[in-house]
């Protein structure tokens, strides 16, 4: 079935059937097939931290995803190490594995007592199988029957040798006209190994909440002294602050928790959230949020990834178009932030307002709504929400060194920020 008439996919869409077709796959956060939902990867020492693990020690990545075809599928997977801008390193596996190229996907449970109908499945890394041997970026690739031409999900990871440390404050932009609506970040790198030239061999990353979209790019030390390199120029990793995320729970399917306006329930579950409005107010509201993470929870089962149902999430948003061409979506950590057709808002001009149905598996969410604008290609992150200095936020600095002489990067150090801790 290596080509579908546009019937036969529809047909195999509709009924939850659709397959992976031969593509390439991409050096990003993505999901290539309709029936594959919530995935998940994180360091298990926090749940939806950051898939970050230090290398040579004993922690963990937990990946898993569902998929709502139900029954078992010969899935594989495999990693590759990439550059700190992610595209791949062209290393061959034998640079940066100790272990065999790829696996079999073999831990899998079916859902139970729950509508929707899925097989959820999971992978630890580093394994006996897949154990990579040097630091840097990597993606994970899965794909069905050991057939690399058939992608079906791809995610970004990180491996570190932690050579250096990073210190790192946030503080109220040096930018007057931006004083009370962004934050600036200084941060420090200390080593004990000598950096020849900073400047060429040493890159740093700096992402806003986890989110890809924020990466700032960092090649030139305001400073460098003995020991330590110093990156505090006045106009570099200034951030918009943004607003706290909106959030909701629908951990209980019978009982209206919160931002929940409707539960019902016909061939699948339904939830109708409240109203959203546009937060670009002029006065910072402090809401307790997770920065843009979810987690899968319910209340009505013992075990979250089997027990816990999909329901269809209605999203409303009362805001007239902000400029003339443009597009709405709603992101979070549920989606890697990522902007495709599926999370994309209709606009209904005699409503005049944006609205969308989501998949959603029963949890706790983050959520916040982003424009493009179709003339510019950029991502308007505060639009919608309001941008305010005191918005707590996390920073995460990624420090990658290139020995002179050597093939790749490494990534040599990391950290993460909260910006309360001023």
């Amino acid at each position: 079935m290596k080509h579908l008439t546009g019937l036969t996919f529809l047909f195999l869409y509709t009924t939850g059937l659709a397959i992976a077709q031969d593509q390439q796959f991409i050096y990003d956060n993505k999901v290539y097939l309709p029936q594959i939902k919530t995935v998940q990867c994180f360091n298990t020492q926090k749940e939806q931290s950051l898939p970050v693990i230090s290398l040579g020690t004993g922690e963990q990545l937990l990946f898993s995803f569902d998929d709502l075809t139900g029954g078992s599928q010969e899935y594989w997977y495999t990693i590759e190490h990439c550059t700190s801008d992610w595209k791949s390193s062209r290393l061959s596996s034998i640079d940066y594995l100790e272990s065999f190229r790829d696996d079999r996907i073999i831990n899998y449970k079916y859902s139970f007592n729950t509508l929707q109908k899925f097989t959820n499945y999971q992978i630890m890394l580093p394994n006996e199988q897949i154990r990579p041997k040097i630091a840097g970026n990597y993606l994970l690739k899965v794909y069905l029957q050991g057939n690399l031409q058939k992608p079906v999900i791809s995610q970004r990871f990180y491996v570190v040798n932690n050579l250096i440390n990073v210190g790192a404050e946030v503080a109220p932009s040096a930018q007057v006209a931006n004083r009370f609506r962004n934050q600036k970040l200084n941060f420090t790198v200390f080593h004990k190994m000598p950096i020849q030239n900073p400047q060429t061999d040493l890159k740093a990353i700096v992402i806003q909440n986890n989110n890809p979209e924020t990466a700032i790019l960092n090649t030139k030390p305001t400073f460098i002294r003995q020991g330590s390199l110093v990156y505090n120029d006045l106009n570099t990793n200034d951030f918009s602050a943004g607003n706290e995320f909106r959030k909701f729970d629908i951990r209980s399917l019978r009982y209206k928790a919160e931002h929940v306006q409707e539960i019902f329930r016909d061939t699948v579950n339904n939830v109708v959230l409240f109203e959203d409005l546009s937060g670009n107010a002029n006065k910072y509201t402090n809401v307790i949020d997770e920065n843009g993470n979810f987690f899968i929870r319910n209340q009505e089962g013992r075990d979250d990834n089997t027990d816990s149902d999909y329901a269809n999430v209605l999203f409303t948003l009362q805001s007239a178009p902000p400029t003339i061409e443009g597009e709405a979506y709603v992101v979070g950590r549920f989606n890697s932030y990522v902007l495709s057709k599926d999370n994309q808002l209709n606009y209904e001009p005699s409503r005049k307002r944006f609205s969308t149905n989501l998949k959603l598996k029963q949890g706790l969410y983050d959520y916040k709504y982003v424009w493009l604008d179709k003339k510019t290609g950029k991502v308007d992150q505060t639009i919608f929400e309001g941008s305010f200095f005191e918005t707590e936020n996390t920073y995460q600095v990624f420090v990658y060194y290139r020995k002179p002489g050597m093939r790749w990067e490494e990534l040599i150090g990391y950290t993460s920020l909260n910006s309360e801790r001023r």
